[in-house]
């Protein structure tokens, strides 16, 4: 099986072609042949967050979004509203963490409840990542409140810029921005080392989400690799993360036989269906 020479991404998860003698996925091609200007967007996210005087951070309390609430807060002085969508299967470590991360920086937090059962139960009865759509509903349940809030501004935890760009403009005149992009993950610990972060206990890449570990092991069982691999493979790409720990963080996850059973009875599933 041909793999990437660039990134972790193999013929399971990418097409991959013979460069110049060596394996390339079709994204590294693509990456290659228009190469980000990576000081162009650092310039570019430093001259827009000049401009942001208040904006609401999109906090799972997660590592990443705390990350991103120390910044808003710390080093641009933003007024800022650390605002966190539970879908009804955060991790209690990460709502603890919010609190504790929240209180620690004198930040406003303010815990919205929703049920997306509707997207967990699809995702584990059909083997496949409930990743993309729970972002989405959660950016549009943003989006609404910074608009009810008159906040023009939200800022997430996300490593990768959008294409060329370090923010998006969406619906209403909001914008988002990717606070991390290009952030490697060693300049990201050096930050949650100084703060009163714990790590839980969680399958998959995640530091504050349930439902993760279960659907990794479903997809795994049915595709054999981590649906996770090529977000991952993106951050080796960039240089975020090295191929040692990406390969690591894509491994099949062992979950808690307890938090599995828990989960699944929740969304009234019969393990083994």
């Amino acid at each position: 099986m041909l793999k990437c020479s660039l990134c972790i991404n193999d013929e399971r998860t990418a097409k991959i072609k013979i460069v110049n003698g060596k394996p390339l996925c079709k994204e590294c091609i693509n990456y290659l042949a228009h190469k980000p200007d990576k000081e162009k967007i650092r310039a570019e996210l430093e001259e827009l967050m000049r401009k942001v005087d208040k904006a609401i951070v999109a906090f799972s309390g997660g590592k990443d979004s705390t990350v991103a609430l120390y910044l808003a807060k710390k080093r641009y002085g933003v007024d800022v509203e650390a605002v966190m969508i539970d879908h009804g299967f955060m991790a209690r470590e990460a709502i603890e963490n919010a609190k504790r991360i929240a209180k620690h920086l004198s930040v406003p937090l303010t815990i919205l409840h929703y049920d997306y059962s509707d997207i967990f139960r699809e995702a584990l009865l059909k083997g496949k990542s409930p990743c993309k759509k729970c972002s989405s509903r959660t950016m549009e349940k943003l989006r609404k409140y910074a608009l009810r809030r008159g906040i023009k501004y939200i800022i997430t935890g996300h490593e990768l810029p959008f294409g060329h760009h370090p923010y998006r403009l969406m619906s209403g005149g909001i914008v988002q921005i990717r606070l991390l992009s290009l952030m490697s993950e060693e300049e990201r610990f050096e930050i949650l080392n100084k703060l009163p972060f714990k790590f839980p206990e969680l399958a998959g890449y995640t530091t504050n989400c349930l439902i993760l570990g279960p659907a990794l092991r479903r997809y795994y069982g049915k595709h054999g690799y981590s649906f996770e691999t090529r977000r991952i493979a993106a951050l080796v790409r960039y240089g975020l993360i090295d191929k040692e720990k990406a390969l690591k963080k894509v491994s099949k996850p062992e979950n808690p036989k307890e938090i599995e059973e828990e989960i699944y009875k929740k969304l009234g599933i019969i393990q083994g269906k």
